[in-house]
């Protein structure tokens, strides 16, 4: 099967890097459908920071995934409605709201571990032939953290 991003290379590998993401999160969207969880692919994150910590406010968890505030809003929303998180003033500042995991949480993270096990199993079965694959990434990050994409490819247009 032909595929143009692959045959333009360079040129279409941060399609082919957002093409995958997509994929592996819509599958993963499908897989919860289809055993019964009624919660969302990137709301483990949220699980396990809060589970680690007991209570944080949004701004500590969009901090911590180094994802958006309104992204970590949406996210800890839908977690609410579900029932997963809970909102509670902080007792030192009445202006901060921590959150922390309801009981329904605490009661299902057992039977959500085993499915995030078997997901974890899987990505380590996908990568298995490239084992510096998460090595490489964290490399590939630190980059973009010393210097943006946009920086770069403005140092690489100067260049010409």
């Amino acid at each position: 099967m032909n595929d143009f991003l692959s045959e333009i290379e360079y040129a279409g590998l941060i399609s082919r890097i957002k093409r995958l993401s997509d994929e592996i999160l819509y599958s993963t969207r499908d897989y919860y459908k289809t055993v019964g969880l009624d919660i969302e692919p990137n709301w483990h994150l949220v699980f396990y920071l809060l589970e680690r910590n007991g209570s944080m406010t949004i701004t500590d968890i969009s901090q911590e995934l180094r994802m958006s505030h309104p992204a970590c809003v949406k996210i800890i929303k839908k977690m609410k409605k579900k029932g997963y998180v809970l909102t509670k003033t902080d007792d030192s500042d009445s202006r901060r709201q921590l959150l922390q995991l309801s009981d329904k949480s605490k009661a299902q993270l057992p039977f959500f571990r085993k499915h995030w096990d078997a997901g974890i199993k899987t990505t380590e079965d996908l990568i298995a032939d490239s084992p510096h694959f998460v090595e490489e990434l964290k490399q590939l990050e630190l980059k973009i953290d010393q210097k943006s994409y946009k920086d770069r490819t403005l140092d690489n247009l100067e260049l010409e």
